[in-house]
């Protein structure tokens, strides 16, 4: 199974468009130890032909630019892509905005939550994403469901909360039962797997005992500490105000993770507020030295 990493920054890349927080100027200025990452999307194959993304970032068409394995062969007709399917882990702006660029007749599987499915549903502009090209199928938790090229995905509910843009004034802010969701994805024929968990607001037992001894895990890395955008000037809000745990601190994700026996753990969707993005940064080395990576745009990792 091949697992590439188009993009590993959160929503807005980094450097944000509209952001000059010390991070963002140093990545615009080509500081040392500074790198441009485009928004958080992965690409996985089980034969090297049939692709499946997921989530589809804003920059998706960037990305495929960027990565030889996803544009179409020439041999193959005028229109062909290796894309057979996108998995969505949230509705998020920056895990749907990319479908749009899979319009003019793409055809492939689209599979998300219920809730997902009914956000892009309700949302014409998403009936670009012809029905007789693009067929949606619903996950449900706990029931795997195979992928062209040898794959199958299991999706499985994480703590988390609905998108910005469908808040309501409720307490948990009109969060659904897969708002936020996990993904198991399984090469059927070595047995190998990994975790993909881009936004989550908390690990508690069930997703403890779901992650225990995986081979690879990658994780929401959106912050390093729950006030780090409040305290920039970024922001009025915490990191689980946005539904979100941070890496460091005694309920952070490495202490949470810490003690299950993960071979791999890679943080993924990183905000441009977030200090490990400065390699020569205390931060940085507090990760690493936690046996933890950071994901970079083109990282490619074979199970």
């Amino acid at each position: 199974m091949i697992i590439r990493i188009l993009g590993s920054a959160a929503g807005g890349g980094f450097p944000q468009i509209n952001c000059a927080c010390r991070l963002c100027a140093a990545v615009r200025a080509g500081a040392p130890g500074f790198h441009a990452r485009t928004q958080a999307s992965v690409a996985v194959s089980g034969d090297g032909k049939h692709w499946t993304l997921l989530n589809a970032a804003p920059d998706l068409r960037e990305q495929v630019a960027a990565c030889r394995a996803l544009q179409p062969a020439a041999h193959k007709g005028p229109r062909h892509s290796p894309i057979a399917a996108v998995v969505l882990t949230n509705g998020d702006v920056d895990a749907v905005a990319g479908l749009l660029s899979l319009r003019e007749g793409f055809g492939f599987d689209l599979l998300a939550a219920p809730p997902v499915l009914a956000t892009l549903a309700a949302n014409s502009i998403f009936n670009v994403l012809a029905p007789q090209s693009v067929r949606r199928k619903a996950l449900q938790p706990g029931a795997p469901v195979a992928l062209l090229g040898g794959l199958t995905v299991e999706a499985y509910t994480v703590p988390g909360k609905t998108a910005l843009y469908l808040e309501t004034e409720a307490p948990d802010f009109g969060t659904r039962d897969g708002d936020t969701i996990g993904l198991e994805v399984r090469d059927t024929s070595t047995g190998a797997g990994f975790h993909f968990i881009p936004s989550c607001a908390g690990v508690d037992a069930r997703l403890r005992a779901r992650l225990e001894g995986a081979a690879l895990v990658l994780f929401d890395g959106t912050l390093y500490a729950d006030d780090e955008m409040i305290r920039a000037g970024l922001s009025a809000k915490t990191g689980a105000r946005m539904g979100h745990m941070s890496m460091s601190g005694p309920a952070g994700s490495i202490a949470a993770l810490a003690d299950l026996g993960i071979s791999r753990r890679v943080f993924i969707h990183i905000n441009n507020s977030n200090p490990v993005l400065d390699e020569h940064g205390p931060e940085h080395a507090a990760v690493r030295a936690a046996g933890w990576e950071i994901a970079h745009d083109g990282l490619e990792i074979t199970l």
